[in-house]
């Protein structure tokens, strides 16, 4: 009898055990996910500290209309931006690649098993595309060939070189513009940043004499990314990336005038209408060999006043 009993008593004990030890173990669980939580929060929260410092001063940016200091400024301001935000990636063991969004869409990929991504060349195409320009911002290598503000909006003609598209020699210019209204909208799930920023550009092509040879249209740039933080968390807010691609012109035409309407929409329900004019002489590189022909010109009927200077001021003066 004494027996049983003791044994009784030590099973007794041993459950206790087992429960004590069952507690410690969801007390370390809930405290280790509490932590992770905390972490969590008080990453976010110094993400969002250093995103408002950069609102807060970048309005003097965007707005600068001297050109020189705000060439002058560019390499301080984004080097104060990039400090904090690699601080911000130590601190927090966030990545220094900055290539997230790769591994997102890797995951993705794995995880679809035999269905796949039809878009996702593409998508790896536009975040290779906003990662030059990061990596030009990161470094201290921006540089704009050209820059203009309007309406609080800054626009920056960051690169104009002939480029190799599918074979064929093209002018292309690639912009930056800073400051496009822009809206987050919660769609259940997933929230969405709606960026407000149409553009509508001319160029119009002319001898030295001022002799209008030419005109072309185009809307929208190639590669617009109107929200490149989806691509690189750390960019730097509020920026709308793309390019224009053109044919070389005709080795008559001396001068350009590049003019880039922005049309954005506020979510209060104002509208900023932009507009930025470019003039310059032509460089030897754009242009046409002698008897080269500019493909894709088609004739239009315009009054020779409007074509030529020289009769304009003739008629004025009759």
């Amino acid at each position: 009898m004494p027996e049983r009993t003791g044994a009784c008593r030590l099973k007794r004990y041993f459950g206790i055990i087992i429960v004590i030890a069952l507690v410690i173990v969801a007390a370390v669980a809930s405290h280790r996910t509490a932590s992770a939580r905390a972490h969590e929060a008080e990453r976010d929260a110094d993400f969002r500290r250093i995103q408002s410092i950069y609102m807060e001063r970048v309005g003097w940016m965007r707005s600068n209309p001297d050109e020189a200091s705000y060439r002058d400024e560019l390499k301080s301001f984004f080097k104060a931006y990039f400090d904090d935000v690699d601080a911000h990636i130590t601190r927090f063991n966030g990545n220094p690649k900055f290539d997230s969004y790769l591994a997102e869409l890797d995951k993705r990929a794995e995880s679809g098993g035999e269905k796949k991504d039809n878009r996702a060349t593409d998508r790896k195409a536009f975040y290779e595309y906003a990662r030059k320009q990061f990596d030009a911002l990161h470094e201290g290598r921006y540089r704009p060939v050209w820059t203009a503000t309007d309406k609080g909006m800054r626009l920056d003609v960051v690169s104009n070189d002939v480029v190799m598209v599918m074979g064929k020699p093209q002018i292309r210019l690639q912009l930056v513009l800073w400051g496009a209204q822009r809206v987050e909208k919660d769609e259940g799930k997933v929230k969405k940043m709606v960026t407000s920023a149409a553009f509508d550009t001319v160029w119009k092509l002319t001898d030295a004499k001022g002799k209008l040879l030419g005109e072309m249209r185009g809307g929208d740039p190639s590669m617009k990314i109107d929200y490149p933080e989806r691509l690189i968390a750390e960019f730097p807010p509020q920026m709308v990336l793309g390019h224009y691609d053109l044919d070389l012109l005709p080795s008559d035409v001396a001068k350009l005038e590049m003019t880039i309407n922005v049309a954005s929409h506020a979510a209060s329900g104002g509208n900023a209408n932009a507009t930025y004019v470019w003039k310059l002489d032509v460089p030897s590189e754009w242009k046409l060999g002698a008897n080269e022909t500019w493909e894709g010109a088609t004739q239009e009927e315009r009054p020779e006043e409007e074509i030529d200077p020289a009769k304009a001021s003739a008629k004025k003066g009759e």
